[in-house]
């Protein structure tokens, strides 16, 4: 009986599974604790398309109009890319300056594994805030879009998966040299230039990440084509450009770790 006890007692080893768990219920209280933060974030996204939506009227007039559908799926698909980019980037620089980083390289897990999960669920409570986004520049233009839930979320969550590879990069990079915030930030801009690419006009602009993910989401929400309506080849190129850059970015983080370890500024900042 007491040897039941004890090996009852005895504490399980933690799986992927309950650190995904933690990971999510962490986001979650991040977003219940600090919702002035999470709306902030809301009310600036509306803002800079209340700018362009409203200052395109008075530049362009009918021509922003013809255009208006297209206009707001990019903004939507830019609104998940710097979610996704920044999750990864964004924490690890903060991480660093916290001085909380070496807890998670000493995990069971594994540094890159957490980093992953963690962007994962930032990207999961920015699609959330996105969505609110994306209704309420729809109330305001008046405008109506096809949305399907599975083609949507399936063709943009492949189409940031390569920006979440951009992410892991920068992040190995900032582990390495700690102070880049300048040169995240305005990555984040050229986002921009890819989601606009013109990939009918230039078809190797398709392998870069976010363009490809663009072409489709236009389709599917501004034309309403639904995910088994594309073409075999297009969605094989969509998930090839995301776990391409994914792995990619993976390798970039692992090795600028692995550099910043044998320096000894794993932990300095």
């Amino acid at each position: 009986m007491k040897r039941e006890l004890d090996s009852a007692e005895e504490p399980r080893p933690a799986t992927y599974y309950h650190l995904a768990r933690a990971v999510l219920y962490r986001e979650y209280l991040i977003f219940v604790r600090y919702p002035a933060n999470a709306i902030g974030g809301i009310v600036v996204s509306l803002f800079f398309f209340g700018v362009l939506f409203y200052g395109g009227q008075l530049l362009a007039g009918q021509a922003l109009a013809d255009s208006l559908e297209g206009i707001i799926a990019g903004y939507f698909l830019w609104t998940l890319s710097v979610g996704a980019y920044s999750s990864v980037s964004n924490d690890i620089g903060s991480e660093v300056q916290w001085g909380t980083l070496e807890r998670h390289v000493t995990t069971p897990f594994g540094f890159a594994p957490v980093a992953l999960l963690k962007g994962v669920a930032k990207v999961v409570r920015t699609f959330l805030t996105s969505a609110v986004v994306l209704a309420v520049m729809l109330l305001l233009t008046g405008t109506r879009l096809s949305l399907d839930p599975i083609t949507v979320v399936s063709v943009a969550g492949l189409a940031i998966v390569s920006v979440l590879g951009l992410g892991f990069a920068a992040g190995g990079v900032t582990v390495l040299y700690k102070r880049i915030g300048n040169w995240l930030n305005l990555l984040q801009f050229g986002f921009i230039v890819l989601i606009s690419a013109p990939v009918f006009e230039l078809p190797w602009t398709r392998f870069l990440p976010l363009a490809h993910g663009s072409a489709l989401l236009q389709r599917a929400m501004v034309d309403g084509v639904r995910l088994w309506e594309f073409g075999p080849a297009d969605l094989a190129l969509l998930v090839g450009v995301a776990v391409g850059y994914l792995l990619g970015g993976y390798l970039v983080f692992h090795y600028a770790t692995r550099r910043a370890r044998r320096l000894g500024v794993l932990g300095d900042y």
